[in-house]
């Protein structure tokens, strides 16, 4: 499984970096997931720089894709141009946007009238799109899904290990990176919110959305 993690300048690290660690305990597996970015170098709203795995173009060849969010995310979102350089595919990628991620999602037709989960920042702006936010962590809708809350990144690194991999995949890997004396019950918590959306969950995001 080769999943990008879509950063770009202004990005926040936990979006970018929790997801990618969290997906990257599978490495032995055959899972990767890259830093993906349309630049060389992108530089996060705290002013770390860090340079690309994958180019931009990643995207549309990998088998999943996870979009962070950032300061920048209105002025991509206004970006006709690198929003067309963004091509995904719901009937046969995992698609996870987390936070204003998700505004950009809504704007690539992706969530059409589905409700979806953001932050609070970011919530007028997703409004504004004509999207329905959820007062919730974590929502997908087949092969969709969303993330509200800068921690929420566990939420979709373990929905798409559920997803693209197992349960005891997610189990695992969330077991790992929980706080110790804490794990148990780290576990249940976050499989406990995606577990609904597991269900039934081989029917596409492209069956369901209304672009």
């Amino acid at each position: 499984m080769q999943i990008a993690v879509l950063t770009f300048d202004g990005f926040n690290e936990l979006d970018s970096f929790v997801a990618a660690a969290i997906l990257n305990r599978m490495r032995a597996r055959g899972w990767a997931a890259h830093i993906t970015c349309p630049t060389e170098e992108v530089t996060s709203l705290n002013g770390v720089t860090v340079r690309r795995q994958r180019p931009l173009s990643f995207a549309a060849e990998a088998d999943a894709v996870i979009i962070g969010s950032g300061s920048k995310t209105r002025e991509i979102a206004a970006d006709a141009d690198l929003l067309a350089q963004i091509r995904l595919d719901p009937a046969r990628q995992l698609i996870g946007a987390q936070c204003s991620g998700t505004l950009l999602l809504a704007r690539l037709g992706l969530i059409g009238t589905l409700p979806a989960c953001t932050d609070l920042t970011t919530k007028p702006w997703v409004v504004e799109a004509g999207v329905e936010v959820l007062d919730a962590p974590f929502v997908a809708h087949g092969n969709v899904a969303t993330a509200g809350g800068c921690l929420a990144s566990q939420y979709l690194a373990a929905w798409m290990l559920a997803r693209g991999g197992s349960l005891e995949a997610a189990r695992e890997a969330i077991h790992y990176v929980a706080p110790v004396g804490e794990k148990e019950a780290t576990v249940t918590r976050i499989l406990g919110v995606i577990a609904p959306f597991l269900a039934g969950a081989d029917s596409t995001a492209s069956d369901r959305v209304d672009a």
